[in-house]
């Protein structure tokens, strides 16, 4: 294990750690009931797992599978193949996936920009698209003949029109900058901790969000980690208190952990041992600490807030 700085907060397990928390992973191998499922974490390929899952059982699936990258997830390389053979890997992980879906349940696809442009015929062929979600990645290099990328999208679909979408749980308390008032009487918005406030309705473009980085609790060494207050938006909008979401390449854990802390059933497979202990490390932190960076007092709040996001759970005063 690399030597860290003595701040790096970064989550890492142990030789011990991963012996004493690989036994609680779940393998299966046969058809397994929803109870078998709920709240653990599975051991395997996917497309290994998938046909031994239970049928419609699923209200909420966050799917980040490899983007059309090379790129090496704890010694499981994924490479990078045409067009035609990406979409080809992407429509049979659908394909398998599409039982285990209640008639009801939204699906969430991530995806880097030429990805986003491949899986969007595909996912528009089997669910109703209903948005695609573009939030602001601050992380990565400059480029000398080209744009930075830090862009990523989300595909918002859903399996008919019967679903569940709860707007006022994803509201973004953002600071007012010029605020406005009827007859002398504050309109939509409120003075708390001494700077004015409104909700906003979400949009389609998130620049609130900070990828984990090693001064984070929430960081490991995942590669592709999301952070909790992204996964956060997508459960709190798409998914009841109670329901099951399902995160077939769950990596390092953050769909569990976040639907943990947001009192959701939740399950997810991945094949690399080490990041689902990490991810059963985080799930054991959770039972002690429950906070969401980001989100605090049942609110999402904007970056650079934190001081007035403490006042608020301290004094949530509203003059």
């Amino acid at each position: 294990m690399p030597e860290r700085a003595r701040r790096n907060r970064t989550l890492t397990c142990s030789h011990a750690d991963i012996e004493r928390l690989s036994c609680e992973l779940l393998r299966v191998d046969n058809a397994a009931a929803r109870t078998c499922v709920e709240d653990r974490l599975i051991a395997g390929d996917i497309f290994e797992v998938a046909p031994h899952l239970p049928r419609e059982c699923v209200d909420l699936l966050v799917l980040d599978p490899p983007y059309n990258l090379t790129k090496n997830y704890g010694g499981n390389s994924f490479r990078k193949s045409e067009r035609t053979g990406y979409a080809d890997w992407y429509r049979s992980v659908l394909d398998m996936l599409f039982p285990i879906l209640k008639p009801n349940a939204s699906v969430y696809a991530c995806a880097d920009w030429r990805t986003s442009a491949v899986i969007e015929p595909i996912l528009d062929a089997m669910f109703e698209v209903r948005n695609r979600i573009t939030w602001e990645r601050e992380k990565g290099r400059g480029a000398k003949k080209n744009w930075k990328n830090s862009g990523e999208d989300i595909w918002f679909c859903t399996m008919s029109s019967d679903y569940y979408f709860d707007v006022d749980a994803v509201k973004l308390k953002r600071r007012v900058l010029a605020p406005y008032r009827h007859a002398g009487v504050a309109k939509d918005w409120w003075v708390e901790s001494g700077e004015k406030y409104r909700l906003t309705h979400p949009s389609n473009l998130w620049t609130d969000l900070t990828v984990p980085f090693w001064s984070m609790p929430e960081n490991t060494d995942h590669p592709t980690q999301k952070p909790e207050k992204l996964v956060a938006k997508l459960i709190l909008a798409s998914c009841e208190e109670g329901g099951l979401v399902f995160d077939p390449f769950v990596g390092s854990g953050t769909t569990a952990v976040v639907a943990k802390k947001l009192h959701r059933r939740w399950c997810g497979v991945d094949i690399n041992v080490e990041y689902l202990c990490w991810a059963l490390r985080r799930l054991e932190l959770a039972e002690r600490d429950a906070t969401i960076q980001g989100y605090a007092g049942g609110v999402f709040w904007e970056r650079n807030t934190l001081s007035d996001q403490r006042k608020a759970l301290e004094r949530p005063t509203v003059e």
